[in-house]
């Protein structure tokens, strides 16, 4: 008999909460299971959402690899209907929609927004080959036998001055300083251009720059590399984190290289970041490098 009796408080209080959900308008799922747990929703609803559009997919066809890219475009507020201004340009490598291309799109919107940069437009070149696009050949059999298609950044080098930046003059309201921002082999390939074709670019973001690559060669020919250059002025903006002796001693070093050339046309910048590794160092330096190269 208590038993009974209990069973039917249960049941009292469950019609009396019941009846004080729907007084209150909150709706109660009949098909929620024994724990409690409502079911999960469909994607039904994701239909009648309208999709957020950040920037655009541009295709361009190359001459040099000889296939198309994918370039992930951001224009800055207002472009369409300043149809008579002309927009400065960062190009960035790794800006794949998977990589670094959605929080280098909001840090510069909003670096535009509280005004360290004026508006820009951001052209992000997707990857095919990353590791063939970014690196020269090595002699390191060892790299050669993991990394088999590596050796192409000369090509790509090509690509960017004869395919790309004409591409994006012809197609886009571009004008004023051109900024290519690199990490890892991406920091690698910058530093490249940097050494061996600095016009390409007036500012350069280079952020843990893989100058281990064949040896540390790079690194070892910038001496000569820098004394064969008549430039430009390029400022160039170099961090690294806390990833290894060796990694944070090659960046140091082509910082006192690029500063024994004694070349004033060229400015150096370097910022250390000891509280960030290797996934983490990006986005701050990023930020922090958009800060010197455009400080006013």
């Amino acid at each position: 008999m208590k038993s009974l009796k209990t069973i039917c408080l249960l049941l009292l209080l469950a019609i009396c909460s019941e009846s004080m959900y729907a007084q209150l308008g909150i709706s109660v799922d009949a098909n929620a299971n024994a724990s409690g747990t409502q079911p999960l929703p469909s994607n039904d609803h994701l239909q009648a959402a309208q999709p957020l559009t950040i920037g655009l997919i541009d295709h361009l066809k190359s001459e040099t690899p000889g296939e198309e890219r994918i370039l992930n475009i951001y224009l800055p507020q207002g472009y369409e209907e300043a149809t008579e201004q002309r927009f400065p340009v960062i190009y960035l490598l790794d800006g794949t929609a998977g990589e670094d291309m959605l929080h280098i799109f909001g840090l510069v919107q909003f670096l535009n927004m509280i005004q360290v940069l004026p508006p820009t437009i951001v052209v992000g070149i997707a990857n095919v080959d990353r590791k063939r696009d970014f690196t020269f050949p090595t002699s390191v059999e060892a790299d050669l036998k993991e990394f088999p298609t590596t050796g192409g950044s000369e090509k790509f080098i090509a690509f960017i001055e004869r395919d790309l930046q004409p591409y994006i003059a012809n197609n886009y309201r571009v004008g004023g300083h051109n900024t290519i921002i690199g990490q890892s082999l991406g920091g690698l390939l910058a530093t490249e251009i940097l050494l061996k074709r600095p016009e390409l670019f007036d500012q350069y973001i280079i952020v843990s720059p893989s100058l281990w690559w064949d040896k540390e060669s790079l690194l070892k020919k910038a001496p000569r590399l820098l004394s064969a250059q008549k430039r430009k002025p390029i400022h160039a903006y170099i961090s690294v984190g806390s990833e290894g002796k060796q990694m944070e001693q090659d960046a140091a070093d082509l910082v006192a290289a690029l500063k024994a050339a004694g070349d004033k046309s060229l400015k150096i910048d370097f910022v250390s970041f000891p509280e960030e590794n290797h996934a983490t160092i990006l986005h701050r330096s990023v930020y922090k490098g958009l800060e010197i190269l455009n400080k006013k």
